[in-house]
């Protein structure tokens, strides 16, 4: 599945050669479009962790990690969906951030922890590549006790719900001869063949490959990749009535995996 963001490092989203049988667009179980139901997910229990300590801010589970000084400045990150990130403390209990791709807002992040510092509200606004503007969030728990001397919004978080734009949660799938394509609202498209090659993951800021092997009538799993890197490797089978779709995202980086559902429209 496509949809890239944060919380895909909170819950965490083998190639083998095929036989490419020409389908047509009838005969894809794939085909039409399908809407993501965030309240049937069920979230990877690994933690996220970070924490901010005397002005800097430590991403953990960020992969690759980093730290960054929280003071409301952009800051260089390699190896991400974006290249730079500003951290600023809002308030004893919020935090916010800012990421850029290319000098460009990709999202925008407020972190904010309930009175008691059990829970953490997540909210963000998603820059698409096409001017698509997106709007998500998540509820977190947390895991142990806030450690002493540093932020409220510091420490190990549990991703317990989320919720997303709808636009966000849309992916339509065609099949045509041996070719199989994906688009969505918010500008990300392939056209790949089940052959186990590379092709362009275009619209974008995770992935700008993919590749795809189909497993059997109702089953495809798909590799995506960011600069050669394996992001996210996601398994879609659709039920024999056709009407729902099952998508199992493991990400390889943060070692999670989660289980979506998804019903066709």
């Amino acid at each position: 599945m496509k949809k890239t963001m944060r919380l895909a490092a909170f819950a965490s989203f083998s190639l083998v050669l095929l036989s490419t049988s020409v389908l047509s667009r009838a005969q894809s179980p794939f085909d039409g479009t399908w809407l993501l139901k965030p309240s049937q997910s069920k979230l990877d229990p690994k933690p996220f962790i970070m924490y901010t300590s005397q002005g800097w801010f430590h991403c953990d589970s960020c992969e690759p990690p980093y730290v960054v000084p929280a003071d409301g400045q952009d800051h260089a990150v390699t190896s991400h969906a974006y290249d730079s990130v500003s951290v600023t403390l809002v308030d004893p209990h919020s935090i916010k951030f800012v990421y850029k791709k290319d000098g460009k807002v990709t999202s925008e992040e407020v972190d904010t922890v309930s009175a008691d510092t059990k829970m953490l509200k997540f909210t963000a606004t998603n820059y698409a590549q096409n001017g698509q503007v997106g709007h998500a969030g998540a509820s977190l728990k947390r895991i142990g006790v806030l450690p002493a001397g540093v932020h409220a919004t510091s420490g190990k978080w549990q991703v317990v719900g989320f919720t997303d734009t709808e636009n966000d949660l849309l992916t339509t799938y065609k099949t045509n001869g041996d070719e199989f394509t994906m688009t969505d609202p918010t500008g990300d498209n392939y056209t790949a063949k089940f052959d186990g090659s590379d092709y362009p993951y275009k619209g974008s800021y995770g992935a700008n490959a993919v590749s795809l092997k189909k497993i059997d009538a109702h089953t495809i799993e798909e590799t995506d990749k960011r600069d050669g890197k394996v992001v996210s490797v996601t398994k879609m089978t659709v039920a024999p009535n056709g009407k729902s779709m099952t998508i199992v995202v493991h990400d390889p980086q943060n070692d999670t995996t989660s289980t979506f559902t998804a019903v066709k429209k």
